[in-house]
């Protein structure tokens, strides 16, 4: 087995997340037991201090909590809490606000993330506990585990794979799956 990587329970219970060593900022490598996977992080690379719109990820251990699927795009994997995404589910971003940093369903006039996308980048959506609890306004919003861009281009703060490399990995990860980002 990969170090830095563990299984529990029959799947990979510990996803390690890095900068790629000489790449840019936003090339990163995703570790999943013997599965090395290139990976996209944010424009400005990992940090330490996240701020909401500063467009890094935030280092530390976060848990999977749960997976939003666009119906007829991907399996729902059976170790991690999972939902079909709906057109009008949204992920509120909008630091002034008491619902910051949570799932919305409808419109509304705060600033929000729509979940159904048209570009197929959230046919995939990990919520990872990055500010969830306790929820400090201004300290990054929507960090998510997601669908990359073919070519990788960066995230706005959150860590993603190419679709196919997500389609491999899903079925792999155990309940309470960690991914930790150094």
């Amino acid at each position: 087995m990969t170090q830095g990587a563990s299984r529990h329970h029959g799947g990979v219970s510990m996803l390690r997340v890095a900068r790629r060593i000489g790449g840019r900022p936003h090339e990163g490598r995703l570790i999943a037991g013997d599965l090395v996977l290139a990976c996209a992080l944010g424009r400005s690379g990992i940090t330490r201090r996240k701020r909401e719109g500063d467009g890094a990820t935030p280092a530390g251990s976060f848990t999977l909590l749960s997976i939003y699927l666009r119906r007829g795009r991907a399996e729902k994997p059976r170790s991690v809490a999972a939902r079909f995404v709906r057109p009008d589910d949204l992920w509120c971003d909008d630091a002034r606000s008491f619902l910051y940093n949570r799932p919305l369903r409808g419109k509304t006039p705060l600033s929000h993330e729509r979940l159904w996308r048209a570009d197929r980048l959230y046919d995939v959506v990990g919520v990872l506990d990055y500010n969830i609890r306790p929820r400090v306004l201004g300290r990054g919003s929507a960090i998510f585990f997601h669908i990359a861009t073919q070519t990788l281009g960066p995230t706005a703060g959150c860590v993603a794979l190419r679709a196919r490399d997500m389609a491999r990995l899903l079925p792999r990860l155990a309940a309470g799956v960690r991914i930790v980002v150094d």
